[in-house]
């Protein structure tokens, strides 16, 4: 093991059993409309170092009542595989985005991110439903490296 990594951690966050999902989120939501080429959804993956970016849009887009998707760095890997050119955000972000609120435990988000079989949530204000945030399975992973030791 790396030692200079193990001294060059970040503090000690709370358990993984009484953290919230404020504990671990990522503040603020890298968006696009549903037209977005998908080479530049790939390209702002690329640049800002995030594995998704939430599409907004009409909720006609999606063929349903939420206006909100997620294009994910796996969605554009199966997407790119028949090629990229004439894709949009729309044609890759599948399945609804699956919210969750600040003030909720990582133990019910990591459930919900296995029921819904995803690995990025939206952390939405639970009043106005409006996006704060993504809570990925990399956020989950730094909190149990990272965490107290609950024994």
């Amino acid at each position: 093991m790396d030692t200079e990594a193990v001294r060059d951690r970040p503090p000690a966050r709370p358990g993984f059993p009484q953290a919230s999902v404020a504990d671990a989120m990522h503040v603020g939501v890298l968006t696009c409309p549903p037209e977005t080429p998908l080479r530049v959804v790939a390209r702002m993956m690329a640049a800002n170092r995030v594995h998704s970016v939430v599409v907004l849009g009409d909720p006609k887009a999606f063929q349903d009542e939420h206006p909100w998707r997620v294009v994910s760095d796996l969605d554009l890997v199966r997407v790119g595989a028949s090629g990229l050119k004439d894709k949009t955000a729309a044609d890759a972000a599948h399945s609804p985005i699956v919210t969750v609120s600040p003030g909720d435990t990582l133990a019910d988000a990591a459930a919900l991110m296995d029921v819904h079989g995803t690995a990025h949530l939206l952390v939405v204000e639970p009043v106005s439903g409006h996006p704060l945030g993504v809570l990925s399975t990399l956020d989950l992973a730094g909190t149990f490296a990272f965490g107290r030791d609950e024994s």
